[in-house]
């Protein structure tokens, strides 16, 4: 995969709490249909067969339709299943020991909530970054809050691909595209959505607009 061509717009972060009975993996699929460009698979509360299992399905839909797959946090799942890579947080293996695992090719995130961290995770080898939480959101009840001005001043001091996280829904994602960051993820405004694909072609418009 060419990790310069990829298209952070509209990032699909998977928590299979809010399906309210959807499958996970058709979930993903008809949010890719509607136009979502990457998608993390994020379980927190999980055994790590069962995580190997559902990577592999969600791995298997994106890969049909040539969407790059991310694994949040676990290192040995993104190995295991060949995902194009993995998504880690500051309290994660650090990035260079990750990177010295997966090896040059494979995508690496990292989240970060302040210019140092932006930073350090770029001088790292950083692939992209995940900077939030921009607003309230149950999915991460103990993320660091960042301003829409904080994101617009790293995203000008930073070279790599920048993507806003936290609470990112229809209403807002307008106004986080504007800082110029590269993409908006996205947690409950799809996942949670009755119609998870028509959820992501009405925030696609919003992105293209």
């Amino acid at each position: 995969m060419d990790k310069g061509a990829i298209d952070y717009s509209l990032y699909l972060v998977t928590d299979r709490e809010l399906l309210s009975g959807k499958d996970l993996a058709t979930t993903v699929e008809e949010a890719i249909k509607g136009s979502v460009t990457l998608v993390q698979i994020r379980e927190k509360n999980i055994s790590t067969l069962d995580f190997f299992q559902l990577a592999i399905q969600v791995k298997d839909i994106t890969a049909a339709y040539g969407v790059p797959f991310i694994v949040n946090d676990r290192v040995d799942i993104a190995l295991a299943v060949d995902a194009d890579g993995v998504h880690i947080g500051q309290e994660d293996m650090p990035l260079p020991v990750a990177r010295n695992l997966l090896g040059p090719t494979k995508i690496i995130g990292v989240s970060v909530s302040t210019l140092e961290e932006a930073l350090r995770a770029q001088e790292e080898g950083a692939d992209y970054l995940g900077i939030g939480a921009l607003f309230p959101t149950l999915t991460k009840s103990d993320a660091d809050h960042v301003s829409l001005e904080d994101l617009r001043m790293i995203k000008e001091k930073i070279s790599i691909p920048i993507v806003g996280i936290g609470g990112i829904n229809a209403s807002n994602i307008h106004d986080v595209i504007e800082t110029g960051v590269d993409g908006a993820a996205i947690v409950s405004a799809i996942i949670a959505a009755a119609n998870p694909r028509e959820a992501a072609v009405q925030l696609r418009q919003i992105i293209t607009k």
